[in-house]
């Protein structure tokens, strides 16, 4: 199988998929987060009977629809391409990536698409509390859709709750609720949401500076900021806690992952933490160049944080790629033997079932029970290859942190300005406040880097490789398909820019 993989497909069909999910992931953060925003604007209504605050609900509103129905054009492509280019992977684990999908459209999406026509179409249909109501179910659909996509995201980064089957070769689902509270789920949904809250807040920071550097609609601008910028405070403190409880499980379930973020190549114990640094990027697994070229370091932070306790040790990649002995940490090498002593082993135990050899294939089938934990490692051509794009990975995660840390800061500065009432007179800062968005969308998808770049080459932690995971498609397809899908996300997203940018032009009624 191995011999016959083309290289050149894979990383075209790995490259349609990582376009897809991109593209993807501009729309959905401002679903999540404009919807709660919309709740809270309509709350303020509803309480207050201000007509203002139902202006300020109804144009949010628009951009969130136009937003809202992008987002779905490409998320159902996404879901799509697991069965054109990733049909190993679709067959292999269906049993169990399908249950938390299944779970998404049925209780998740159906909540929000429901109550969605009735949030935009009921205002003079139903009373102001029903309205309210299908508001808030509206956001909380929306982000029970991204609960359900994250355990599936979540099982894959840590696979649990299931069982291989050697007669199907396939991983079948044993505890639903394993597969729905893994503590890798749990922390990537908190975390996803949360920076969700804080995008879209910065989106509606963007949208009032701009209209208060043209002196338009300036009480609607100060009233949406209020709101906002609280709830991007909020949100921005549980980002930054379970930011760190994120990085802290992949210490524990996928150590490559955060040696690759902290650009580790050695462990150590009582280890740094890089504060800033460049790479070098000529460094290999093995070799004895520096790892750095620049580098910030804060003494012991990293074991601290890595394994809650100081003095302890935290495996580098060159660890994890040759085992350590001293520290326990098994090394890839050795991890391809057991793998391929697995995959023979199973060769073995279906020959004889074929041939009806009951007691060989007992016997065969309990060496390959007692290597199946490396099942997928016995795909790899060499140790090496377990290494992911350190130098992308390292970047991509301090630009989140660095990033991440100043928008709090904005939030609380406007507040601050907000209550001198001299906001309006802070030309420079407003300036700030206009490009604020584009910074969130630059940490937001440097965060899914690090997540889904960290992990590889595993579709399926330390079960199935990428290489495995793929459908036998030519090259010439799928970068057929990559282009054809490059040119309609372009324009999808040229075009909701476009709207938005008129509706936010034209400003809420009754201003």
């Amino acid at each position: 199988m191995l011999e016959q993989l083309d290289v050149s497909q894979l990383n075209w069909a790995r490259a349609q998929f990582a376009l897809t999910a991109m593209y993807h992931w501009i729309f959905v953060p401002l679903t999540l987060g404009l919807s709660f925003l919309l709740a809270f604007f309509e709350t303020l209504y509803v309480k207050t009977g201000n007509e203002q605050w139902k202006n300020i609900t109804k144009f949010w509103m628009k951009l969130f629809g136009i937003n809202f129905a992008i987002g779905v054009a490409t998320g159902i492509i996404m879901e799509f391409e697991f069965g054109t280019n990733w049909s190993n992977y679709s067959w292999m684990v269906g049993d169990i990536f399908g249950a938390p999908l299944a779970a998404e459209g049925i209780f998740a999406f159906f909540l929000e698409t429901t109550f969605f026509a009735v949030m935009f179409f009921g205002w003079n249909r139903v009373s102001k509390k029903f309205h309210l109501l299908s508001t808030w179910l509206v956001a909380i659909g929306s982000n029970m859709s991204a609960l359900w996509i994250l355990v599936a995201n979540g099982w894959m980064q840590h696979p649990v709750g299931m069982a291989f089957n050697p007669d199907t070769a396939r991983f079948e689902m044993e505890n639903f609720w394993d597969v729905l509270f893994s503590p890798v789920a749990m922390s990537h949904f908190v975390h996803t949401t949360s920076s969700g809250f804080l995008l879209a807040s910065l989106f509606v920071v963007t949208v009032c500076s701009w209209y208060l550097l043209k002196g338009r609609h300036v009480d609607m601008a100060k009233k949406s900021l209020a709101v906002a910028c609280t709830f991007g405070v909020i949100s921005a403190s549980f980002v930054a806690f379970t930011g760190d409880e994120s990085a802290y499980v992949a210490a524990q379930v996928q150590p490559m992952k955060l040696a690759a973020m902290e650009g580790l190549w050695d462990g150590d114990v009582n280890a740094d933490l890089v504060a800033l640094g460049i790479v070098n990027p000529a460094k290999k697994p093995g070799d004895d160049q520096d790892a750095f070229q620049i580098e910030i370091k804060i003494p012991y932070l990293l074991s601290l944080l890595a394994n809650r306790e100081l003095g302890s040790f935290v495996p580098g990649v060159n660890d994890l790629v040759y085992g350590n002995a001293e520290h326990g940490v098994i090394g890839t090498d050795e991890k391809i033997v057991l793998g391929k002593q697995a995959i023979h082993q199973l060769a073995l135990y279906k020959k004889a079932k074929d041939e009806g050899e009951d007691v060989a294939a007992a016997a065969a089938l309990e060496e390959f029970n007692k290597n199946q934990e490396h099942l997928g490692y016995g795909y790899l051509t060499s140790a090496e290859e377990a290494v992911p794009n350190v130098p992308l990975v390292f970047y991509s995660f301090h630009v989140m942190v660095v990033l991440g840390t100043l928008f709090p800061l904005l939030f609380l500065a406007i507040l601050f300005f907000l209550y001198k009432k001299n906001l309006t007179e802070q030309t420079w800062f407003l300036r700030l406040g206009v490009l604020s968005v584009f910074l969130g969308y630059v940490a937001s998808q440097a965060g899914w880097v690090v997540a889904e770049v960290g992990r590889q080459p595993w579709a399926i932690q330390g079960l199935l490789p990428v290489s495995i995971a793929r459908t036998n498609l030519t090259t010439t397809t799928v970068q057929m398909t990559f282009f054809m899908f490059l040119i309609i996300f372009t324009t999808l997203l040229i075009a909701e820019v476009r709207i938005m940018t008129r509706q936010i032009q034209n400003g809420p009624e009754g201003e």
